[in-house]
């Protein structure tokens, strides 16, 4: 058995070779130019696409929400009262132990087929189950098939990347963001709403505090568009260097071999 040998040194690739070089370099040239378009693009899709579930199920069209809840369910716990819901007499249904007004989850819960000999007191891990499998009725509506701060986290990626290009075609430069700041205000807020949170459900377990919590509905958003635009903002300063370099050196080499338009090489990376 013979290997043919690659090309090397200054030797230039050939034929079927040469083709996939130039392919993939126009394609990171493309992506240097619009990545952040590119980012916008897939994390509406990802946030959104959530949103589809409970619009199917109200349409009648449930294998199409079966399938979306099936691919996000391994990607969040989809529990129904820290999740959105659409349709239904309200939009969320928060446990009890929040203390927020209008139903909740208990007042969904208690007599659904859904949760029979579940406890919906604790954050058991039956409740867990039977709270990530339910997906609503005709009146509580449908439930969204991300959690609160799943849509939060990547709708502010999202919203931030739209920002972010709308700043930049107004040739504001975004700043770095401090590290400091990425801790304070991205990663603290999130760690103690969550935190608290899950240090008060452990009675669940058998660990036994004198103290009790449950986040609401708009401090899992809030943390998790801190935690999304925190995100955003230290990485798109860093993404936007990376990408000119990489323009830079493509379109020099794309230009020496000639198969580069002028116009082509005078449109920037944003």
């Amino acid at each position: 058995m013979t290997f043919e040998k690659l090309p090397t040194g200054n030797k230039r690739a050939t034929g079927v070779t040469r083709d996939v070089v130039i392919f993939v370099d126009r394609l990171i040239l493309g992506l240097t130019q619009h990545w952040a378009a590119w980012i916008v693009v897939a994390m509406l899709l990802y946030a959104g696409l959530p949103f589809v579930a409970p619009v199917a199920m109200h349409l009648g069209a449930a294998p199409l929400a079966d399938a979306i809840y099936s691919v996000y369910g391994p990607l969040c716990h989809q529990m129904a009262f820290r999740s959105w819901f659409l349709f239904g007499e309200e939009t969320a249904y928060p446990r009890a132990q929040a203390g927020l007004p209008g139903l909740t989850f208990e007042d969904i819960a208690r007599g659904d087929p859904a949760f029979a000999g579940v406890d919906i007191t604790t954050v058991n891990p039956q409740l867990v189950y039977a709270a990530k499998v339910f997906r609503g009725n005709e009146r509580v509506g449908w439930k969204v098939a991300f959690c609160e701060r799943d849509v939060a986290i990547y709708g502010s990626i999202a919203l931030f990347g739209i920002f972010y290009i709308v700043g930049r075609w107004r040739k504001f430069k975004l700043p770095f963001l401090p590290f400091w700041a990425y801790i304070v205000f991205a990663i603290l807020p999130i760690l103690a709403d969550g935190g608290s949170q899950y240090i008060g459900n452990l009675q669940a377990i058998g660990i036994t505090l004198n103290f009790t919590r449950e986040s609401t509905p708009f401090l899992r958003a809030l943390t998790g568009t801190l935690f999304g635009v925190g995100n955003a903002w230290l990485a798109f300063p860093y993404l936007s260097a990376s990408m000119k370099e990489t323009h830079s050196l493509l379109t020099a080499r794309l230009g020496r071999a000639g198969l580069l338009k002028r116009a082509e090489a005078r449109v920037k990376p944003r």
